[in-house]
């Protein structure tokens, strides 16, 4: 274990192994990628998709595997047992950390589809993965502020579009569609300038899980529910990478797709739009309270010392 190492060492390594299992697996990825968009058979392009995922599975493995090595951190886990590595589901987590992705693609990874973000389109041109996402067919959105679209209405409403042919393409494949309620990280800087009526969480925005629902929902297993708690705060990357994240809560359960909102006009019927928003809040003040209870012996033993 080179957890014993000093913490900065330990982060220059596992930025090197990290940096390494990019550069072996993206170029095999580039290889079938390219493969798939220069054949135009629908029969080959059936079989390169899962020869795609396998290779982004293993991707995943071998960054558990630096992980393993790197770090030192009790992992207190509940809920991933039992799910269909072979069927659909909507993922939805908290979100306070770059983190978060690696904690839940190495507690997910092969035990449901996937995990596919829709990423902001600056990230396309993130050296390495950009090309990597693509290849994986995760979704580029251009997020524009209120301000622009008003200058510019005729950009309005591409994301919604972008989202929709995403859902119609993860239709044919068992994928796991990645769901951040909050739309961006959580801190305490933003959380106020929201005036968020949650304790821990930012204000969830429906309109992206409206749409995936709407797109595929007869295709979801279930909505999996994610929460992830830092007990000693929640950790940079640089801080993850040197092995300073010493404990992780996650929580998940299984819950039910809402059938009366699968195919409900959430864009164009305001009464569907205020029964979905009422369901996501009752979910999100679901999580903030679990996140309240998750910290609350942390809290305690931290008073006590």
């Amino acid at each position: 274990m080179l957890n014993v190492l000093p913490a900065p060492l330990v982060g220059v390594i596992a930025a090197l192994l990290l940096g390494l299992n990019v550069l072996f697996w993206v170029p095999v990825l580039l290889f079938f990628s390219l493969l798939k968009l220069l054949i135009p058979i629908p029969a080959v392009r059936r079989a390169l998709a899962p020869v795609l995922l396998f290779i982004a599975e293993a991707w995943i493995s071998c960054n558990s595997a630096w992980m393993g090595l790197t770090q030192r951190c009790t992992w207190d886990v509940a809920g991933i047992d039992g799910l269909e590595p072979r069927s659909w589901y909507l993922v939805s987590c908290n979100h306070q950390s770059w983190v978060d992705i690696l904690v839940l693609q190495h507690l997910l990874n092969r035990r449901i589809p996937l995990l596919k973000f829709f990423l902001k389109q600056q990230l396309i041109w993130v050296p390495a993965m950009g090309l990597a996402w693509w290849a994986l067919d995760f979704p580029f959105m251009r997020r524009h502020s209120e301000e622009f679209l008003k200058k510019h209405p005729e950009m309005r409403g591409k994301d919604q579009e972008t989202t929709r042919r995403a859902c119609e393409k993860f239709a044919l494949v068992p994928t796991s569609v990645m769901n951040f309620l909050e739309g961006t990280r959580f801190t305490p800087a933003k959380h106020q300038r929201q005036q968020s009526p949650y304790a821990h969480l930012l204000k969830p925005k429906a309109g992206g899980m409206a749409l995936a629902l709407n797109a595929m929902g007869d295709r979801f297993e279930a909505i999996l529910d994610v929460t992830i708690v830092y007990p000693d705060g929640t950790p940079s990357f640089w801080d993850f990478l040197q092995g300073k994240m010493h404990r992780v809560v996650v929580r998940a359960r299984s819950l039910p797709i809402p059938r009366h909102l699968i195919n409900a006009d959430y864009a164009g019927d305001p009464a569907v739009r205020a029964a979905f928003q009422a369901w996501v809040q009752e979910l999100w003040r679901e999580k903030d309270a679990r996140i309240s209870a998750l910290l609350a012996p942390a809290a305690l033993a931290s008073d006590s010392a």
